[in-house]
């Protein structure tokens, strides 16, 4: 999701897929259709669309369609001109040094912003719980990161990356409804198997004890389809999410997100360790599974000694709390000097985004 705003509001003011869609096929009447759909007006009209994501796993993948995305941002949702306005950008923890430099040059060159900063998501998402001291996990759409942070500074060498979030469980619902005889194969029908996923799933607080339940014992639920058609939803509700734990379930041999904490706090310093545990916030919108901080706990107390304190925060507003940060930082009058300038960029070029964000 593309979330935009104004810093010192305190949420967004549009909020809309990062979905760049285009027609299948050439409109009887051409002037009733445009070349390119954004956001929920893709959405909309997915029926007819082929759905792009120019961000894959939290990495811009395709710039061409990024632009269209902030066009659409500043033209459309947010209604200003982009070089009346100073831009603060959020990226992925570990982001490629290519990719801040292109964000970089685009906004100076393309949209002229008259400054900008590129601030790390998990740090902003720790700003907006009112800490400078903890352990984030941020699972959204494309990539879930597990972050500490001390004092306001992300810890690079204690950052793990799992590449298994949002939309990689949408791909494993598709699959567990299709050994049931549910067939989506569209990117209009993914959408649909996406926000069943949302409503319907949730976290087994005993997977291996849920998964030895008769069908008859299992609770079931409904999801009524588009085309009015019921769906029965039984043990998939909890198998979809239980991938976050197990990897293995999408075919990667990789540590859960339980374990990618508790691997995170043991790269830190001894010294902060404790701290760490004391203060862990979940963010993103693949953290708003129900059970999901209460498994966590589970997890963890199984991990570290009895005399360790572990307490998981969980956000109401986690959904948004990166950009919350975000409004947060940028309306501080301590951050002024932070920003790279228009004279800044010309001087130096690109590479200036890494001397000033970090």
């Amino acid at each position: 999701l593309v979330k935009a705003g104004f810093a010192g509001d305190d949420h967004p003011r549009c909020i809309f897929p990062s979905i760049v869609g285009r027609p299948r096929q050439q409109g009887v009447m051409i002037c009733t259709q445009k070349d390119v759909y954004i956001g929920d007006e893709a959405q909309k009209k997915r029926g007819i669309l082929s759905l792009q994501y120019p961000i894959e796993h939290g990495i811009v993948k395709s710039w061409d369609d990024m632009i269209l995305i902030w066009q659409h941002t500043y033209s459309n949702e947010l209604r200003i001109a982009p070089e009346d306005h100073p831009v603060l950008l959020t990226e992925a923890p570990l982001n490629p040094k290519s990719n801040r430099e292109k964000m970089t040059e685009i906004m100076f060159e393309t949209f002229h912003v008259p400054a900008m900063y590129v601030a790390v998501q998990a740090v902003l998402s720790l700003y907006a719980s009112g800490r400078t001291t903890g352990l984030v996990c941020d699972s959204g759409d494309g990539v879930t990161h597990c972050v500490p942070i001390y004092e306001g500074y992300s810890l690079p060498h204690a950052i793990y990356r799992l590449s298994i979030a949002g939309r990689d469980l949408t791909e494993y619902l598709v699959k567990l409804l299709m050994e049931n005889g549910y067939c989506f194969v569209s990117s209009a029908e993914k959408e649909i198997v996406r926000d069943i996923k949302e409503k319907c799933c949730y976290v087994s607080q005993n997977f291996p004890a849920d998964m030895m339940l008769k069908p008859s014992e299992q609770q079931e639920t409904s999801y009524q389809l588009p085309d009015g058609q019921i769906l029965r939803l039984g043990d998939e509700r909890f198998r979809c999410p239980e991938a976050l734990f197990q990897p293995v379930y999408l075919g990667l041999e990789a540590p859960g997100i339980h374990d990618i904490i508790f691997n995170t706090i043991q790269k830190c310093d001894m010294d902060i360790r404790r701290d760490l545990y004391l203060n862990q916030v979940l963010s993103g919108g693949s953290t708003l599974f129900r059970g999901l901080g209460e498994r966590l706990l589970l997890e963890m107390k199984r991990m570290v000694m009895d005399d360790i304190k572990i307490k998981i925060s969980q956000p109401k507003e986690r959904r948004f709390s990166v950009w919350m940060g975000g409004s947060i930082l940028a309306s501080l009058e301590a951050f002024e000097p932070m920003w790279i300038l228009k004279p800044e960029y010309d001087e130096y070029g690109a590479t200036i985004v890494h001397r000033k964000c970090y």
